[in-house]
């Protein structure tokens, strides 16, 4: 009789034994399976690819030969030299980061994945989704992604609501999105997004984007007065009227607005002439264009989403100062380059005293979905005139999205980190760290990509 108690005295040690395990393993699977709170997130949840080492350098300048109408070459600057240190973070693109008084970075992304979240989409229609991060850190090599999250908001008429112009500032974080259309598939299999949209509005949020409050505008009665979607040249995109004000992004003034020349925030956004002297197929896309718009307002909750608050570049007087009116209709570009403009940000340099403004170049003629140029311009004006500093041909090969967040600019201002992303088009090769290596520059990724580079002065004379 004892042994048999013992016996099962030890069955049921076993069998409580193998449950606890069994329990544990259940627990660990679950752990393990459960979609990562972005508060705990670290760097091996984040896809990185880093290169600290400065390699050999790559150059651009304005010299050489440049496509018909180009702008005058910067007296001042001869272009820029990429050290070849750069840091990716993400599988995500549309990075746009907005330097906000706690010291953190808040930016918007889209069309992919952070961590493991599902795939990320702004090409839903009635459930486009847009995705929103912090980003902390001083050194560009060795940032954390933070409190990531994702906002569904209607794109219908179209079929896409990207994020363009974000902006932190008094602790409001201002978030744009955009509408994109590409409804004949004979011409998006060439040219992707060959419709660009209007500016929808901006949302907003009071607690660092924990909580959201929706912009009252609606992708078919933006913010703006632009033409309707059933006035766009859908079949083609080739003929007016177009956007003006499109993809608009906020002139980076740097740590909450602090360069602000006179305490608003500035918006510039890519659009086209109409009529336009040489239309094309995808004239006015999300990357390409015709010229440059600029807008102004006093930031506030009340006034982001009020067109009767905002002003436009709408030309010059006699003596060369700019003229600003509230009339939409007015509106006139700050810089053109008929065929060559596209996406655009413009930020601030205060070591150099100057404004840079990035814009890409996707279109190749029968295609805008192959390498594009990029090209960066000067100006000690906000309105300008610009100057070409570089022209980047095949940058990245492709890349888009150029940005310089004026947190990473050296104290003497000739030292900066470009931001942007790449290579869309290239499948699961856009994050293989074999094939981004080799890129051109070294580093360009399907990401957060930032890449150190340098400004080159002309010796004073």
């Amino acid at each position: 009789m004892y042994r048999r108690l013992m016996l099962l005295l030890a069955i049921g040690v076993w069998a409580i034994g193998v449950w606890a395990i069994g329990v544990w393993a259940i627990g660990v699977w679950v752990i393990a399976e459960e979609p990562e709170l972005a508060s705990d997130a670290t760097k091996e949840t984040v896809w990185t690819a880093i290169e600290v080492r400065p390699t050999m350098p790559t150059t651009y300048e304005a010299s050489g030969e440049l496509p018909s109408g180009a702008p005058p070459v910067s007296e001042r600057f001869r272009g820029v030299e990429f050290s070849g240190r750069y840091a990716n973070y993400t599988k995500a693109d549309t990075w746009y980061p907005s330097w906000a008084s706690d010291g953190h970075l808040y930016s918007p992304w889209t069309d992919g994945t952070i961590g493991k979240m599902d795939f990320v989409w702004s090409a839903k229609g009635k459930d486009a989704e847009t995705g929103y991060a912090r980003i902390e850190g001083d050194d560009p090599l060795d940032l954390k992604i933070a409190d990531w999250g994702t906002r569904v908001a209607s794109a219908s008429p179209f079929q896409g609501r990207y994020p363009c112009g974000s902006l932190l500032h008094d602790g409001v974080w201002y978030y744009g999105t955009y509408g994109l259309d590409q409804p004949v598939k004979t011409v998006s299999s060439d040219f992707g997004w060959y419709v660009l949209g209007p500016l929808v509005g901006f949302s907003w949020s009071i607690d660092f984007g924990k909580t959201w409050h929706e912009t009252p505008h609606t992708a078919d009665k933006p913010l703006f007065q632009e033409v309707a979607r059933d006035q766009l040249d859908l079949n083609q995109g080739k003929a007016g009227p177009f956007i003006k004000m499109g993809a608009p992004h906020f002139v980076d003034f740097g740590k909450n607005m602090e360069h602000s020349p006179d305490g608003k925030a500035y918006l510039v956004g890519h659009g086209a002439e109409s009529p336009d002297r040489h239309p094309r197929l995808a004239n006015n896309s999300w990357v390409t264009g015709d010229s440059v718009y600029m807008a102004r307002v006093t930031p506030s909750i009340g006034n982001i989403n009020d067109v009767s608050k905002y002003e436009f570049f709408c030309g010059r007087n006699e003596n060369g100062e700019p003229i600003w009116t509230r009339d939409f209709q007015e509106i006139k570009p700050i810089f053109s380059w008929n065929n060559h403009c596209g996406i655009t940000t413009v930020s601030y340099n205060p070591g150099l005293k100057q404004y840079f403004m990035c814009i890409t170049d996707g279109h190749r003629k029968v295609t805008s979905r192959l390498k594009y140029t990029s090209y960066i311009l000067a100006s000690d004006r906000l309105t300008g005139p610009w100057k070409l500093v570089a022209h980047m041909k095949n940058f990245g090969p492709q890349a888009y999205f150029l940005n310089i967040p004026s947190k990473f600019v050296s104290d003497d201002g000739k030292t900066m980190w470009l931001c942007y992303s790449a290579n869309y088009m290239e499948g699961n090769r856009r994050n293989d760290p074999a094939y981004v290596a080799k890129t051109e520059p070294a580093g360009s990724a399907y990401s957060l990509s930032l890449h150190e580079f340098k400004v080159m002065e002309n010796d004073a004379e």
